[in-house]
C-alpha cells in the first residue's frame, strides 16, 4: 500500500502539511510541485497566494501571507501576519449541540468511592499538603524516610505524595487574584486520589494559613502539623512520621469497587503539539473523550490561548446562554492578563511547535480544539474550580503543561489524557497520565514513553474511530489500576506550579 504524502483537512484549504519531508521537485499532487525541500508536518502551498492572500488551514484562515507565495511553496511562520482574534461579544451560542454520540465499548470501571464526595479516585495515595515553600526541604525528608519505613507495610497504598508548591509567603493575599492560587491549594488537599485523608504541613509565619487551606472542622493535631511549634528537627520528623503512620492505615483499608462511568473525571491536555496534532492524537482524544460523555463520565479540557482563536466554535456548542457568556468572561480576563504583561496570544506557540510545522497560535488553537470531540459543552471553570456538572467540560487555565496540569487535578481529575508531537516525559504525582503521540517517528523514538500510538491515522493504517477506541479502552484500564503508563511506571512528576497571576510583594 502506498502511503499518502500529505494531509489535507477541508475542502477549501490552500495548504496541506507533509506526511514525512517532501523534496524539491516532488510531484505532491496534480499539478503541485515542491520547490524546497519540506520538513515533515510542515505546510506546502496548493495555489498561488498574493501578498496579503489568505492562508486556509482547518476551512479557517491562519493568516495573511506578508510576501507572494507560490503553489509549492514551503510555508512557514515567517511567511504569515496573524489575523485579528474573534470577538466574544457577537458569538452565537448553542448552535451546534451533537447529541448522536459514539456508544462506548463499557460503561463501568473499578475505583475508589471518594469519602468527600464527588469524582471517584483512580490512586489510593497519601497527600500532604503544604501552606508554604518554607517547609519543602522538611518534608521531604520526611516523606523519604516515610517511603523507606512505612509504605511497604501497606501494600494497598501506592504512593505518598507531598503536594510542595512555590505559594504561601511573600504574596499579595488579599489580592482579588489570590483566589486563584487559594483555591487550587484547597481542592488539592481533597483530592479523590487522598481517600478522604487530610495531611497538612504548615511553617507558622505564613500569609496563607492554615485556616485558608482548611475547613475549620478539620483543623486539629489530627490533620495539621505547624513546624515552629515543633522542638528541633527530629520532632518535625517524628511527627510527621506519626501522622503519616496513622492516615496509611486507614487508606490501606480501601478497594475498588465497581463503578458507573459517571463517577470518573478525566482532563484533556496537549504539549509539545506538531502540526499532525490536530489531524491525529487529538481527534483520537476527542472521540475517546465523546465515547466517555457518551457513557456518562466527565471530562475537561483546557488551555486558553489554545482555543482563543476558535472559541466561537465553542460558543456554538455550549448548551445555554449561561454557559456561553461564562466561556467569553473567561476568554476577556484572559486577554486583559496578557494585555497587562505586554504580550498577548501570539507568545504561544514555542519554538518546538514551530519546528514542528505550526506556523502561528490560530494553527495551534484549531488542532488543540479537536482533543474536546464533538460533545456539547454543559459547562465552563474558571482555573481550579470544581465542576458540579457533569458531561463536557470546559475549564479556564493557562496553556503551559505544568500550570495546566495542577489546575486539572485541583478540579479533581483522576487521569490525565496528555497528546504530544514533539515529545515530553511529562507526568503529575497524582494522578496517572496517558501519553498519545501524533506520529509514527515519535512513537519510534520514544517508544518506552508513549503510551497510545496516533501515527497510523495520518499515513491511512488507522481510523480516527480506531484509534480513538482503543485509547478510551487505555483510560479505562489505567482508571482502573490494571495498567500503568510508562510516566506513573518510571515515577515521572513534574513540580506543582500552581497558578498566581496575583502579585508577589
Amino acid at each position: 500500500m502506498s502511503l499518502p504524502l500529505y494531509v489535507k483537512i477541508r475542502e477549501q484549504d490552500n495548504v496541506a502539511i507533509a506526511v514525512n519531508e517532501i523534496k524539491a521537485g516532488m510531484e505532491v499532487m496534480e499539478g503541485v510541485i515542491a520547490h524546497q525541500d519540506i520538513p515533515q508536518a510542515h505546510k506546502i502551498a496548493l495555489e498561488d497566494i498574493p501578498e496579503g492572500g489568505k492562508t486556509i488551514r482547518y476551512g479557517v484562515i491562519l493568516g495573511y501571507a506578508i510576501k507572494p507565495i507560490k503553489k509549492g511553496d514551503w510555508i512557514n511562520e515567517h511567511m504569515l501576519e496573524l489575523p485579528e482574534p474573534p470577538n466574544v461579544d457577537d458569538m452565537k451560542y448553542s448552535t451546534n449541540l451533537v447529541t448522536n454520540l459514539p456508544d462506548p465499548p463499557v460503561t463501568s470501571w473499578e475505583g475508589y468511592k471518594n469519602p468527600w464526595g464527588g469524582p471517584a479516585g483512580t490512586r489510593n495515595i497519601l497527600g500532604i499538603s503544604t501552606t508554604v515553600q518554607c517547609v519543602t526541604g522538611v518534608l521531604n525528608v520526611a516523606v523519604e524516610k516515610m517511603k523507606q519505613e512505612l509504605l511497604y507495610k501497606y501494600p494497598n497504598v501506592d504512593d505518598i505524595v507531598p503536594i510542595n508548591h512555590a505559594y504561601g509567603c511573600g504574596v499579595a493575599i488579599n489580592a482579588p487574584e489570590a483566589q486563584i492560587p487559594i483555591r487550587a491549594l484547597r481542592n488539592l488537599s481533597k483530592h479523590p486520589n487522598f481517600g478522604g485523608q487530610l495531611m497538612v504541613v504548615g511553617l507558622g509565619c505564613e500569609k496563607f494559613t492554615v485556616d485558608m487551606l482548611c475547613e475549620k472542622a478539620d483543623i486539629n493535631e489530627e490533620n495539621v502539623i505547624i513546624l515552629q511549634e515543633k522542638k528541633g528537627f527530629d520532632e518535625m520528623i517524628n511527627s510527621l512520621m506519626e501522622m503519616a503512620e496513622k492516615k496509611l492505615k486507614i487508606l490501606n483499608e480501601r478497594r475498588r469497587e465497581t463503578l458507573p462511568l459517571s463517577d470518573l473525571l478525566i482532563g484533556m491536555q496537549c504539549g509539545g503539539s506538531d502540526a499532525f496534532s490536530g489531524v491525529t492524537a487529538n481527534p483520537a482524544a476527542g472521540y475517546a473523550s465523546d465515547m466517555l460523555v457518551k457513557g456518562g463520565a466527565t471530562v475537561l479540557f483546557s488551555e486558553v490561548t489554545e482555543v482563543r482563536d476558535g472559541v466561537y466554535l465553542l460558543a456554538e456548542r455550549c448548551v445555554n446562554e449561561e454557559t456561553g457568556k461564562k466561556l467569553a468572561q473567561e476568554m476577556k480576563w484572559y486577554d486583559n492578563y496578557l494585555k497587562e504583561g505586554e504580550v498577548d496570544r501570539s507568545a504561544n506557540p514555542t519554538p518546538g511547535n514551530k519546528k514542528g510545522g505550526l506556523a502561528n497560535i490560530v494553527e495551534k488553537a484549531m488542532g488543540s480544539i479537536a482533543k474536546s470531540g464533538t460533545a456539547p459543552i454543559v459547562e465552563v471553570l474558571s482555573p481550579a474550580e470544581k465542576p458540579i456538572k457533569k458531561g463536557l467540560i470546559y475549564a479556564a487555565t493557562p496553556a503551559s503543561d505544568i500550570v495546566c496540569g495542577p489546575c486539572q487535578l485541583a478540579s479533581g481529575i483522576g487521569l490525565q489524557v496528555f497528546m504530544t508531537g514533539r515529545g515530553t516525559p511529562y507526568g503529575l504525582a497524582i494522578a496517572p497520565v496517558v501519553k498519545v503521540c501524533s506520529r509514527n517517528d515519535m512513537k519510534n523514538q520514544w517508544m518506552d514513553l508513549i503510551d497510545i500510538n496516533a501515527g497510523p491515522i495520518a499515513t491511512g493504517e488507522a481510523s480516527i474511530e480506531e484509534i480513538g477506541t482503543l485509547l478510551f479502552r487505555e483510560i479505562i484500564d489505567v482508571a482502573s489500576g490494571r495498567k500503568q503508563t510508562w510516566a506513573e511506571k518510571y515515577r515521572l512528576h513534574n513540580d506543582f506550579c500552581i497558578f498566581n497571576p496575583a502579585p508577589i510583594t
